[in-house]
């Protein structure tokens, strides 16, 4: 009998052990989670992060808040994200937006490879160099001819981060003179393009399309490798005869640097679950979006790919990164 009261004890104590160690951990979230965004309402990002916020939050049952800061080269939305110090705040948004800044600024104040630390990819977002339709420019080769007929006379915009330094960088290396014109919010100049107030932009095709369906811009080319579903009868850059704006922009969320590995994969796995969902897929392919919810490693070396590609570009483009 005491032998038996013994093991019932033990079997007491470790459950009670168990029990304290799951209190230990709570479940994630335990609060609002933020969403924090380096471009404004109507975005690519902005589309994907609030179709994703709304199934997320009901999977949590915690609110899930999309905060748009635009501006500074996406440095107002990182410096948030980074300040926060909070694995309920995360940064949402295309990876080569902070992979371009150390070509675009002398000093950062934040290691991109510490402090922002992959969690999930959500989509590869497509990017596209579009012009007013009153230009009558139509592919490629015509903007070329014009901008290099009339140096400085046309002027030219892009989103932040990638669309920038493949639009800039392309030019230069063409040796064709067009004023930059910069935005703080890149959702502004979709309607400056289509009053021909700037002549090209480059920023994803979501931000464009609808102008462009209703005739009053038009789109060039696409960067990505494969025409767009949305907008098939666009060709590609590569198809376009300019191989060196070829670029896919792929996005996600990103965690603070000392966010644990198995809340890492455990967040990636709910955002895997909720793009199974196929309006999802469809409401992205819509804006000229490709899903591609991949895991914390996956994403990580997509994210490296992309470092590398942007380092290859910039050699080939006589860019030296400042750091």
């Amino acid at each position: 009998m005491l032998q038996i009261i013994s093991l019932a004890a033990l079997a007491l104590a470790a459950s009670l052990q168990i029990i304290s160690g799951a209190a230990a951990q709570p479940m994630f979230p335990a609060r609002t989670v933020h969403f924090i965004l380096p471009y404004g309402a109507g975005s690519a990002s902005d589309t994907t992060a609030r179709l994703f916020a709304d199934r997320l939050s009901a999977r949590w049952g915690k609110p899930v808040v999309v905060e748009n800061r635009p501006g500074g080269d996406g440095l107002v939305s990182l410096d948030a994200f980074v300040g926060a110090h909070d694995d309920h705040t995360m940064w949402f948004g295309p990876a080569g937006l902070f992979n371009v800044l150390p070509y675009q600024h002398d000093k950062l104040p934040f290691d991109l490879k510490r402090d922002l630390n992959p969690i999930a990819s959500v989509s590869e977002v497509v990017l596209a160099v579009s012009t007013p339709a009153s230009m009558n420019v139509n592919v490629m080769d015509e903007l070329v001819a014009m901008a290099r007929a009339q140096p400085g006379k046309l002027n030219a915009a892009a989103a932040n981060g990638v669309s920038d330094f493949l639009l800039f960088g392309f030019l230069k290396s063409m040796g064709l003179e067009i004023v930059k014109v910069p935005y703080r919010d890149i959702m502004q100049a979709p309607g400056d393009l289509a009053q021909s107030r700037i002549h090209v932009l480059a920023t994803s095709l979501a931000v464009v399309q609808p102008l462009s369906k209703a005739g009053r811009i038009k789109v060039l080319a696409v960067t990505s490798r494969q025409r767009a579903p949305s907008a098939p009868e666009v060709p590609t850059a590569a198809e376009a005869g300019y191989p060196a704006l070829t670029f896919e922009s792929i996005g996600g969320v990103f965690g603070p640097r000392d966010m644990a590995d198995k809340l890492r994969a455990s967040i990636a796995a709910d955002f895997q679950k909720v793009g199974e969902d196929p309006i999802i897929a469809k409401r992205l392919g819509d804006t000229g979006q490709i899903i591609s919810v991949l895991a914390p490693a996956q994403f990580a070396a997509r994210v490296q790919e992309q470092r590398d590609r942007l380092a290859a570009l910039a050699k080939a483009l006589g860019v030296q990164a400042a750091q």
